[in-house]
């Protein structure tokens, strides 16, 4: 079965990314039926400092226990669901610096994005996106939008536009078909290492 995590990117005090995770998962799995699990990876759960590891993820593995503890947990999965704020233009720096930590536990698995915020956390993804590649990740295109003004009551209490849920089906489809695609990959690198 394939195991897609659905990454929570932030952590600060009143966040919003819980709601539309769960929103996500439910979804998603409801959806995808016995195609795939989905599982919620909250980035809050690893308590990740900031880098801290004196040689970079892709010339060697980390070698502190939290570095260990999440590559453990991305390597697990197959795929992955962004949830993702927008804070000034760019994707929250909690995310940023978990996506650093590893390079190997990110490569032949497919990542797609739900984005939430005034517009939709437009361009935070667009930078997601551009990080994607160099990790050799498969960069889907559905992207899943929700605006604080539309999606939200009070800017926090999530209710999402029905138009969302079809948005939500066609990413987990092209998610799955590329996590079915790449397991060749998946498999060789597992192996090599």
């Amino acid at each position: 079965m394939i195991r897609i995590g659905i990454i929570i990117g932030s952590t600060r005090p009143g966040r919003n990314g819980v709601q539309v995770a769960e929103w996500v998962r439910d979804l998603a799995a409801e959806h995808a039926g016995d195609a795939a699990d989905f599982e919620l990876v909250d980035l809050k759960d690893y308590a990740l400092p900031l880098l801290d590891e004196a040689v970079p993820a892709r010339m060697a593995p980390g070698r502190r226990p939290h570095t260990r503890r999440w590559a453990e947990r991305i390597g697990s999965c197959d795929a992955f669901i962004v949830v993702t704020p927008e804070y000034n233009t760019a994707p929250p720096a909690s995310l940023t610096n978990a996506i650093d930590y590893l390079y190997e536990e990110w490569g032949g698995k497919p990542v797609g994005y739900v984005g939430y915020g005034l517009f939709g956390a437009v361009m935070a993804v667009q930078k997601l996106r551009a990080q994607a590649g160099p990790l050799r990740m498969a960069d889907i295109g559905p992207q899943v939008a929700l605006s604080l003004r539309e999606d939200f009551v009070a800017f926090a209490d999530f209710r999402p536009q029905e138009s969302h849920v079809p948005e939500v089906h066609g990413l987990v489809d092209e998610l799955l078909a590329w996590a079915q695609a790449l397991g060749p990959l998946r498999a060789a690198d597992r192996a090599a290492a």
